[in-house]
């Protein structure tokens, strides 16, 4: 076989090979290479094991470029992968309350058109969450038309010592590497992952908020009998959704965290994932270190604003 090698294991490739009756090409990420057997991964996670004797000609190829993101779509998609304990709507913008617990879940979405002004939109938007004794809150994409607007009605950062929520997005295909660790899916999540996610007592909100995806995959890594890492996942069309990520004190800066993600793709590949997106906080550098090495780059960033 021509024109691969160990060098180029994690690259993307093409491989011509044989099969019965012809000839085919395999395009993927190369996972491994021997004398013996060459490995493709698709960008669906199928593995492709080849026979170098099979082979008749193989070349690293560039990456796939990132495609642009509509950021629209992705906000709200975003939203409907960890969706709120209880939801309303102002026309087309979504109302979320989940008992305070976390400001995604208990903050109005201004996605698509209210029906009515926005004077009048977040008139309600305030009674809504009054009427749960909760701060009114909406979540807003910095430097849009809908951030400009509110804001211009008086309402103004909730959280002002805290940095931009960066909403950052790669394919499937860039992120579904082999894993370091073990990880095991679940559909549902047990006590021990609870007890790995949260520090302190599980909000007694939480599960419903969590478990409320309609396709949704819960990972974790045990060494030694314990749970060290857990993440969850969540499909929307094609949008793999990636939240949840702790690694316990004591094990981090080990690669738990990428493995997680990885674990994560893998699952998505076969439910038709191409693309995928995750969230965190600027001032997070070292998770931000690890998610720009997997290749995620950002498509937006959001604030939280409130009319106190």
């Amino acid at each position: 076989m021509s024109g691969l090698g160990v060098r180029d294991i994690g690259h993307r490739v093409v491989v011509r090979h044989r099969i019965p009756g012809g000839l085919t090409d395999v395009i993927g990420v190369l996972q491994a290479w021997t004398p013996d057997l060459v490995t493709v991964r698709h960008a669906d996670s199928t593995l492709y094991e080849i026979p170098p004797a099979d082979v008749t000609a193989a070349k690293q190829i560039p990456e796939m470029p990132l495609r642009p993101v509509d950021v629209d779509q992705l906000f709200l998609t975003a939203a409907l992968g960890r969706p709120a304990a209880e939801t309303a709507h102002i026309g087309q913008w979504l109302l979320r309350a989940s008992a305070g617990w976390t400001g995604r879940a208990n903050s109005l979405l201004p996605a698509g058109n209210p029906g009515v002004p926005v004077a009048e939109a977040l008139n309600r938007t305030a009674a809504f969450y009054t009427d749960r004794q909760l701060v009114p809150q909406v979540q807003v994409r910095v430097g849009s038309p809908q951030d400009q607007e509110i804001r211009a009605l008086g309402w103004v950062d909730a959280r002002p010592g805290q940095s931009d929520v960066l909403v950052m997005h790669t394919t499937v295909d860039h992120v579904n590497g082999l894993p370091g660790y073990d990880v095991q899916l679940t559909e549902r999540p047990n006590a021990a992952w609870y007890g790995t996610a949260f520090e302190g007592p599980v909000p007694e909100v939480a599960p419903r908020v969590l478990e409320g995806a309609a396709k949704g995959v819960f990972a974790a890594v045990v060494l030694d009998g314990a749970v060290v890492a857990v993440g969850r996942g969540s499909m929307t069309g094609h949008w793999l959704g990636v939240d949840s990520i702790r690694v316990v004190d004591g094990f981090r800066r080990r690669g738990l965290g990428t493995a997680i993600v990885q674990g994560l793709a893998r699952w998505a590949g076969p439910h038709g994932g191409r693309r995928t997106y995750l969230e965190v906080l600027l001032e997070n550098t070292p998770a931000m270190a690890t998610y720009t090495r997997l290749g995620y780059q950002e498509a937006y960033r959001y604030r939280y604003l409130t009319n106190r």
